[in-house]
């Protein structure tokens, strides 16, 4: 089984992904944490590594392709980044996206960082808006069409544990018999 999990920062995908991949035995690949520690390699936060990409469209490339050839060449595997649906094609069993007010998800990553709010908020709207840049510029992809999730979730209205337990609910319902050959990501092909 492959399943995506895509949604901004601060989604609560982290939380919900590791419940999700240790339920249905996946194996979890995230795109973040990869990026992440690229930035770290490199002494740079994960905004100025973002502000990097925009100068050096290698640095996307490269990860999405690595991303991508993960979704194709694994069987069980939970592909967690901003464009795991979309990387993942028709490889993918189901794609879920997962969302909450900027408000909530600046709280829940100053929270994490140890910052003031604010700068969060301000921080994941540079990084929000840089990422949705890119993503068109280099691949045609509008980061705001959720056309082609399955399932799409504000987790704001629900607790960190209940979440997972929707999702799980969802899952465990889906009979990939009845689905055969009646999805495709919308019959364009995209250059990763």
């Amino acid at each position: 089984m492959l399943l995506t999990v895509s949604g901004p920062p601060g989604a609560g995908k982290s939380t919900t992904v590791a419940a999700l991949a240790d339920t249905f035995g996946l194996e979890h690949v995230s795109g973040g944490d990869i990026f992440r520690e690229l930035a770290d390699e490199r002494g740079l936060t994960a905004v100025e590594f973002n502000r990097l990409a925009e100068e050096d469209d290698q640095i996307d490339r490269d990860l999405d392709r690595r991303l991508r050839a993960t979704a194709l060449e694994r069987d069980d595997l939970l592909l967690e980044s901003r464009l795991a649906g979309w990387l993942a094609g028709d490889a993918a069993d189901l794609r879920l996206w997962l969302d909450a007010p900027i408000e909530v998800r600046a709280a829940r990553i100053a929270g994490r960082e140890g910052k003031p709010t604010e700068t969060a908020l301000t921080e994941t709207r540079e990084r929000e808006e840089s990422e949705a840049l890119r993503y068109r510029e280099y691949y045609g992809i509008d980061i705001a069409d959720l056309s082609i999730y399955d399932i799409t979730l504000n987790t704001a209205r629900w607790s960190e544990s209940e979440v997972p337990d929707i999702l799980t609910a969802a899952v465990e319902a889906y009979d990939p018999a009845a689905d055969e050959g009646k999805y495709a990501v919308d019959g364009v092909s995209y250059d990763f």
